[in-house]
């Protein structure tokens, strides 16, 4: 079991990663059951509000890149977006299985119907970013720690490219130029995160959030959630995002030219000493 769905107060769903011996790092049966998992909630009558948090030390380490057989694994999964051609040679076939499971989930996930907060601890590197930017609210321990060392594994980030949106334009270019981490307060204090709390506070403060979200009529928070989604969207994110994906995948093949991997080395090395 890599996703358990509990329901711990009325109206309120809680999502929770259960991958901690590799730091919840997202390997394709891992996305899917988490896709599963915002489903059941996105359509059950009795939900409201979905949660989204993590077991272990770390939130999220970030893409598995040590998943074997990523491609095969997609046959055990009926696939959700209309991307095909998985199995197709170079940069065919490996576009097509980020625009399914990376770029299209998180953009699924950001507009489920419902509000979704994420309850976040420790470390969330990278692929971590494209699990909690697409909630509607965050609400982190003050352990927490957000980064995108992609750079370094020579891309120009991950494939939800929402940074200029969530770090603003020169913190997010700093972030990504230097590979380093932004904390809970910093997060806080530029608007990424809502609320930062103690770690032993974390879930309760979460889900009072949650409950008091909850109370509020379940269609008012449908149109609120998309009218600021609209409003976000119509600032050029979509475009914004679809051209650094372009370039993510001009970086997968450069990579694949000049180090024989579609990703460079050095990321290889910083996952090794995890």
């Amino acid at each position: 079991m890599v996703i358990r769905y509990e329901t711990p107060i009325p109206k309120v769903a809680r999502i929770v990663l259960a991958r901690p011996e590799r730091r919840n790092a997202q390997d394709t049966d891992l996305l899917y059951a988490l896709n599963d998992a915002f489903d059941r909630a996105a359509h059950d009558e009795e939900i409201a509000v979905i949660v989204l948090a993590a077991d272990g030390p770390h939130f999220s380490a970030g893409h598995d890149l040590r998943e074997d057989d990523p491609f095969g694994a997609l046959d055990r999964h009926r696939t959700v977006g209309t991307s095909s051609g998985f199995q197709r040679a170079a940069a065919e076939g490996l576009m097509a299985r980020e625009e399914e499971i990376y770029l299209g989930f998180s953009e699924r996930w950001r507009n489920i119907p419902k509000p979704t907060i994420a309850e976040v601890h420790g470390k969330v590197i990278a692929g971590g970013l494209m699990l909690v930017w697409p909630c509607d609210l965050i609400v982190a321990s003050e352990d927490a720690e957000f980064l995108d060392n992609v750079v370094e594994g020579g891309a120009n980030g991950v494939e939800f490219f929402n940074h200029p949106w969530e770090f603003g334009v020169r913190r997010a270019k700093e972030l990504l130029f230097t590979g380093g981490a932004l904390t809970a307060r910093d997060a806080e204090r530029i608007g990424m995160v809502n609320r930062v709390v103690p770690r032993e506070a974390l879930t309760a403060t979460t889900l009072e959030l949650a409950e008091r979200i909850a109370r509020m009529p379940p269609f008012a928070l449908k149109l609120a959630k998309m009218s600021v989604n609209a409003a976000q969207d119509a600032q050029g994110r979509p475009q914004a995002i679809q051209t650094a994906f372009g370039l993510h995948q001009l970086a997968h093949s450069h990579n694949m030219q000049v180090h024989g991997t579609v990703v460079a080395p050095a990321l290889f090395r910083r996952v090794g000493a995890r």
